[in-house]
């Protein structure tokens, strides 16, 4: 016997979960025994019935229309139902064995271009490219020198949720990790059932509690840069720029560059490392290897 993941049941429920009903303008009365809002309730503000609610979150019915979905994202205050619309799109049919349909039961190996990597390369930034899963598929050493875990092979989900110095690099080290793992629930989409995603989710669920209970939210957000506060163990304190963009040609590759404000204290400490790195890069006289630029980063 075959099993579907109820995934579209399973991101109702956790939403609707989060919302209160103060937030929706639901007066309180008594003692409640759920947290959020009840099924009843948000099928009630979206203008559908309980009934068919309780089907959309039980997995009864997976084909509710965009009208259905777009009021019910209204009512869980979702800032984009994009995500929502995206887990009733077609997915991979199964065989009865409960397989997935096709040859290729593994996910396809994520290739950067080779002019992609040589930009990396030549970057006189931080530079790195994740895939679609998060790997680290390229990294120049002044990425490296910011962390050393930042090396092909490696993985930012992994990094964030089980490697103490990398929690430790980060300001807010929960935070950091909540973001990462909203942009890969929109990374993946409704393709939880994906060999690599299973693998990590797996891999993640029994290694961190933090881990479960932030994917239990089901949080989702566009992978987007931002401003970000490090805690370098050797120049200090960062404050940088994080750009992240999509490489054309692939599918989910994104470059991530740090940068920071001219003229700021930031900015003289990132030259510093960049200064440290390039010293390590004459001394060895063949360029920076993932373990010389590690070394860097933890010279005192």
């Amino acid at each position: 016997m075959s099993y579907e993941p109820n995934i579209l049941g399973d991101y109702l429920r956790a939403r609707r979960e989060l919302v209160t009903p103060e937030q929706v303008g639901i007066p309180v009365l008594g003692v409640r025994r759920v947290p959020g809002l009840r099924r009843e309730e948000v099928a009630m503000l979206s203008g559908i019935s309980a009934e068919y609610y309780l089907r959309l979150e039980q997995g009864r019915d997976r084909r509710p229309s965009t009208q259905v979905l777009e009021a019910i994202a209204r009512v869980l205050r979702l800032d984009d139902s994009s995500y929502l619309l995206g887990l009733v799109a077609d997915r991979p049919s199964r065989r009865p064995s409960g397989r997935l349909s096709g040859r290729r039961t593994r996910p396809r190996r994520e290739s950067l271009p080779a002019s992609t990597e040589r930009f990396i390369a030549e970057l006189p930034l931080p530079a790195f490219a994740e895939g679609r899963y998060l790997d680290v598929l390229a990294a120049n050493p002044l990425a490296t020198a910011i962390s050393p875990r930042l090396v092909v092979g490696g993985n930012r989900l992994r990094d964030v949720f089980l490697d103490e110095a990398e929690q430790d690099l980060f300001s807010d080290g929960e935070r950091a990790a909540a973001a990462l793992l909203a942009g890969f629930r929109r990374s993946v989409g409704n393709r939880v059932d994906d060999p690599r995603v299973v693998e990590l989710v797996g891999e993640l669920s029994l290694a961190s509690p933090a881990f479960r209970r932030l994917w239990a939210r089901h949080d989702v957000a566009e992978r987007t840069g931002a401003t970000v506060l490090l805690s370098h163990p050797v120049v200090g304190e960062l404050r940088l720029d994080r750009e992240k963009l999509s490489v054309s040609g692939t599918d989910g590759i994104m470059l991530v560059v740090y940068h920071a404000q001219p003229g700021s204290e930031s900015a003289e400490r990132l030259a510093l490392l960049g200064s440290m790195v390039a010293d390590t890069t004459a001394r060895v006289g063949s360029g920076v290897s993932a373990s010389t630029a590690h070394d860097v980063s933890h010279r005192t």
